[in-house]
């Protein structure tokens, strides 16, 4: 057996709308949208009854996918807070590489992002930072300094 790609990452949202916004503002591309639901779809997730609507968002350079995924059955439910910090166990963050990191949280605040911390420069490599984005996923930025 070998791995031959990470294919892409699954967030489920309770906003599909607010949260495509939230990953276009980040240059993300919808690449499409689809209702799930079937035999087929309970039995993969070992539920009853799911019924879903799923967006698949795109990197620009077409490398990277997340898949958002809001349940209409059954409920979604959650597990820990949603102002959970990076020390929570389980899944925290998704990094983004972005060309301007002060542009990227000012456009991120527009859909309801809030700053962890502060913006910081890390050596002369990068400057850095979380925020808060949709369901309290925390979105790490990544600006590369020449």
């Amino acid at each position: 057996m070998a791995l031959q790609r990470l294919d892409h990452v699954s967030v489920v949202v309770d906003d599909l709308e607010a949260a495509i916004a939230f990953f276009a503002e980040l240059g993300m591309e919808l690449e499409g949208r689809a209702p799930i639901e079937g035999p087929s779809v309970d039995r993969l997730n070992g539920l009853d009854g799911v019924r879903v609507d799923i967006a698949m968002m795109r990197t620009a350079d077409d490398h990277g996918r997340l898949e958002l995924t809001k349940f209409h059955t059954p409920a979604a439910v959650s597990t820990q807070p949603d102002n959970a910090l990076g020390n929570t166990l389980g899944l925290r963050s998704i990094m983004f590489t972005v060309d301007d990191i002060d542009a990227a949280v000012a456009g991120l605040r527009a859909h309801g992002a809030e700053l962890i911390g502060e913006v910081v420069q890390y050596q002369d490599s990068y400057r850095l930072c979380y925020v808060r984005g949709p369901v309290g996923i925390i979105v790490a930025l990544a600006e590369q300094l020449s």
